[in-house]
């Protein structure tokens, strides 16, 4: 039993507009919960925001948040925001640097991550980020080491932190507090958390579809990690199934059967999806971008992305996009 008061370890949750609420909480609860679990510390967290006041995260919910205020104490940061990434509040990444040249310890957490890469914060360290943005985070920050792993520590200090959305962060918590209370205290937490197991750090985010269609049918299987591996140049249904050793009819059958919809069809949703995520969260051109995922010429991917999403790649396209490149938006 310890008798001497432990040492309060301030820890800020930095919670960004339309941020996840499983990964806002999952953190607060695992640090609430360490403090039940050992004596040698006691973490206080706080839920924290740019300018302070009600805060909406994904699912609507408002979380009443304290402003933020980067010359206290921090023994962490947590910065928690959406996959929809947006350029960061002016000050913020100049705040997140002086952090970062101290032992404060920074975690980012769903899109969080792309906001300390933004802060030159994890250049030549490896990163997890949610899977929809690993494509896009790597062509804006050639400089980090991007992942899909489940979570990341850096190997250096173990000071930079990072996971992927959601329920990732349940998987973070108990590895992190395990290097400083023990794996009994990880294992403990996991349990309290009600999780059967945490998952291993070099253990993938998502499955492709590919992988999860390889029992149910190892053809079509084999049909979708063509299409995936094309994108930039599709290949002809007809050529699809030549590829995989079916008939064009017998590929339509398995794409209708297990994904109610016709070959042609998932592609052209596949590479929209892919040109999408570029558009929200890459630095390359409208232009590039179509032609990256294999539409001829601007007004062919104009149309069609229109036609899915009901307005065009420029409308998309925020237009501070290249505030991302410039330190807190400045021109």
């Amino acid at each position: 039993m310890n008798l001497i008061d432990p040492p309060v370890l301030r820890c800020a949750v930095l919670l960004l507009p339309g941020c996840s609420l499983l990964a806002a909480s999952g953190v607060m609860e695992s640090l609430q919960l360490a403090n039940s679990l050992q004596d040698e510390a006691e973490y206080l967290a706080q839920p924290v925001s740019v300018n302070g006041g009600l805060l909406a995260c994904n699912e609507g919910v408002q979380l009443h948040t304290e402003p933020f205020d980067e010359q206290l104490d921090w023994h962490a940061v947590f910065v928690i925001a959406g996959q929809r990434v947006t350029p960061p509040p002016a000050g913020l990444l100049a705040a997140l640097r002086t952090l970062g040249q101290g032992a404060c310890v920074l975690a980012g957490i769903d899109g969080g991550s792309a906001l300390l890469a933004a802060a030159g914060l994890l250049d030549g360290e490896r990163a997890s980020v949610c899977w929809p943005l690993a494509e896009a985070m790597g062509d804006a920050w050639p400089a980090v080491l991007w992942s899909t792993r489940v979570w990341d520590i850096s190997a250096a200090n173990g000071q930079r932190l990072s996971c992927g959305g959601g329920s990732a962060v349940l998987d973070l918590m108990p590895a992190w507090l395990a290097r400083r209370h023990g794996e009994r205290l990880a294992q403990d937490l996991t349990l309290a958390l009600g999780q059967e197991r945490a998952r291993a750090r070099d253990e993938r985010q998502r499955q492709p579809l590919a992988e999860r269609m390889g029992a149910a049918s190892p053809k079509l299987a084999e049909a979708l990690s063509l299409m995936e591996a094309n994108l930039a140049e599709p290949l002809p249904t007809e050529e699809v199934a030549r590829l995989v050793g079916v008939s064009r009819r017998q590929l339509e059958r398995l794409f209708k059967q297990h994904l109610d919809a016709l070959p042609s069809r998932y592609y052209l949703e596949l590479r929209l999806s892919r040109a999408r995520r570029l558009l929200q969260q890459g630095s390359q051109s409208i232009l590039q971008i179509g032609l990256s995922c294999g539409f001829s010429s601007g007004p062919h991917f104009s149309n069609a992305y229109k036609t899915a999403f009901g307005h065009t790649p420029r409308d998309e396209r925020s237009q501070r996009a290249a505030a991302w490149r410039r330190p807190d938006g400045e021109s």
